[in-house]
């Protein structure tokens, strides 16, 4: 652990046998000390730089608090701008969403989406270690074709679940646990959450099933994800105290961290430690994806928890340290990270490899990234097939046509849509759009209908050609073929018609995107509508774009707060009051902003320009 800590933070860290640590918000020093065998939090007045530092003593607590108040993010630590690209859209959310909601696949709840089609392992806060799973958990399948219940669900006109299972019943249709599971398992699959509510308040109030934690569980989840965290902490209370337990609460922890609420987050966590609940490492992991999107330069104190309370590192940890190391461009950093993995006994797997191939790619060293993605294949294609999803857009980016029309011809004998998607991607990068309209071509034939993030992959090709044209055809197509047109494919029309110049056009689309009230726009399709406007030094609607980002539940973060003061630049315009916006959002200024600040001081009026005017 210590070496894992050393490897993740700057600083020459020492072995630690307890003491305080001092971690550094907008306003004031947070102060995180133990005594008597407990951790306590003070707050002092004193500031302190801006880099965590660590005092000792000898008591040593076995509970560890952070700072109630809700740490506030630095400016230059946030995460890049595709950490919220957060939806794998499936189809669309029934009931309306609240200001601060955002659609996180609930198969895969923590999945960090910065990662891209690469992905990472996620985390379910709905399963149970392997210690906690009772042998009739572990003989469930884990993969779940469509039963009747489900088909009936989702093919019932309109959305009320309600009259569907009732009518079930009424026809006297068997209704047994196995249906019950399942429909539920496929309409979060499908991200059909307002549905999948519906079905376990029916199911409840019918009796047809006595709710444990789990079923509790679920039902907070979904609540979350449908109608808010406010709601969601509401139904905690009505919950009974004896199902009360980790699993709540940590289903709430996560619900916070996928809609980046960080003084929420850090509430819920400490509620964990006040109930003496055990907090297991899925619960440290969330604290490490939070700060990995939203200020890096805490993940060092996550860690430091983690060593105190004696909580080893999962393969999912070291994951989000890797490509957080990646993102920073920390190469060496990645690769001691990957080191003291192995040296944990932990084998990377081919997601944790091709994470690391992408980054070795971004870097510039292609031949390590060669390197690993021959680790990946195995010498077998046959036996690491799975590998191909990863590989082929790897190949792309490394501008390897012969490595991905190899691999593509060896899957596209019995394709799967996941590896069309990814040949798609690829052909895509290699700027042969021919061959990515063919993989298109063959997956339309082969199944009978395609979901918007199929279409999306072949928008984003015509996108990043400035193909407008066909990007419309096939937005057509979409339209025709019934298939519902959600955040993703928003996102890559908006880019359509921004990369084609026509920034007001994808202006319009996202604000109509926005009203329709049943799943958000992705923040990065606000993102490069307003870094548009920031570049022609359009003040009026680069601020327009920050405020309906405001609206739209994205809470404010460096990179917004950057791209809008280039807009004061690019016009040459003072811009008043901007340090004080910062800091109404826990932000500070960084080297960049403060660069950027001092420009548009030089554009501020003064006695002598007025005289001279």
């Amino acid at each position: 652990m210590l070496a894992l800590r050393r490897a993740c933070n700057p600083l020459k860290f020492r072995g630690f046998s307890g003491g305080t640590s001092r971690a550094c918000c907008a306003k004031s020093e947070i102060v995180f000390s133990y005594v008597e065998g407990k951790a306590m939090v003070f707050e002092s007045p004193q500031p302190v730089s801006e880099r965590p530092r660590f005092y000792h003593s000898t008591n040593i607590g076995s509970k560890f608090y952070l700072e109630k108040r809700g740490f506030a993010s630095q400016a230059g630590s946030e995460s890049s701008e595709s950490d919220d690209d957060l939806e794998e859209e499936f189809s669309e959310l029934e009931t309306p969403l609240s200001a601060n909601e955002s659609v996180v696949n609930v198969d895969h709840l923590i999945s960090d989406d910065d990662i891209n089609d690469i992905g990472e392992p996620s985390q379910n806060a709905l399963e149970l270690s392997d210690n906690e799973t009772d042998q009739a958990e572990k003989k469930l399948p884990r993969k779940k074709a469509p039963s009747e219940l489900f088909k009936a669900i989702i093919s019932a006109p309109g959305v009320s679940v309600h009259s569907v299972l009732d009518k079930w019943v009424a026809e006297g249709k068997d209704l047994n646990q196995f249906e019950i599971s399942n429909a539920m398992f496929n309409l979060r699959k499908r991200r059909l959450f307002g549905r999948a509510l519906q079905l376990s308040e029916w199911v409840e109030a019918n009796k047809r099933k006595d709710f444990g934690e789990r079923d509790y569980a679920s039902r907070l989840d979904l609540i979350a994800k449908v109608r808010g965290l406010h709601k969601a902490e509401v139904y905690i209370e009505k919950i009974p105290k004896s199902f009360k337990g980790e699993m709540i609460y940590r289903t709430l922890l996560a619900n916070c961290v996928a809609v980046y609420d960080v003084k929420k987050a850090v509430e819920v966590f400490n509620k964990m430690k006040d109930l003496e609940l055990p907090i297991t490492i899925f619960s440290y992991n969330q604290l490490l994806l939070l700060y990995k999107r939203h200020d890096k330069k805490k993940i060092a104190d996550v860690l430091l928890l983690m060593e105190k309370e004696n909580v080893k590192p999962s393969l999912f940890t070291y994951i989000l340290l890797i490509d957080t190391k990646g993102q920073s461009n920390d190469i060496a950093g990645m690769d001691q990270i990957a080191e003291t993995m192995k040296a944990e006994g932990i084998e990377p797997d081919i997601k944790t490899q091709a994470i690391m191939a992408r980054h070795y790619v971004s870097g510039g060293l292609k031949e390590k990234a060669e390197i690993v993605l021959k680790e990946m294949e195995g010498g077998n294609l046959d036996e690491h097939r799975w590998a191909c999803q990863f590989m082929l857009p790897l190949y792309g980016s490394l501008g390897k046509a012969d490595e991905v029309s190899r691999l593509w011809n060896f899957c596209k004998k019995s394709p799967r849509l996941d590896e069309c998607v990814a040949a798609i991607e690829a052909w895509g990068q290699l700027k042969n759009i021919p061959e990515a309209e063919a993989v298109f071509e063959l997956m339309s034939k082969t199944w009978k209908k395609l979901s918007s993030k199929h279409y999306s992959t072949l928008l984003k090709v015509y996108a990043n050609h400035k193909m407008l044209s066909k990007g419309k055809d096939l937005i057509k197509q979409m339209g025709d073929s019934g298939c519902r047109i959600g955040p993703l494919t928003w996102d890559a029309l908006i880019k359509l018609y921004v990369e084609a110049g026509e920034v007001e056009k994808a202006d319009s689309i996202l604000n109509k995107a926005a009203q329709q009230n049943q799943m958000k726009p992705m923040f990065s399709s606000y993102m490069i509508v307003m870094e548009k406007y920031a570049k022609k030094g359009d003040i009026h609607n680069a601020e327009k774009m920050f405020h309906r980002m405001r609206q739209a539940g994205y809470q404010a973060r460096s990179k917004q707060f950057q791209t809008l003061i280039q807009a004061y630049v690019n016009a040459k315009a003072p811009c008043y009051g901007m340090r004080e916006r910062l800091k109404a959002d826990g932000l500070f200024a960084n080297k960049a902003v403060a660069a950027q600040l001092a420009q548009v001081d030089a554009f501020k009026r003064t006695v002598v320009s007025d005289l001279l005017d």
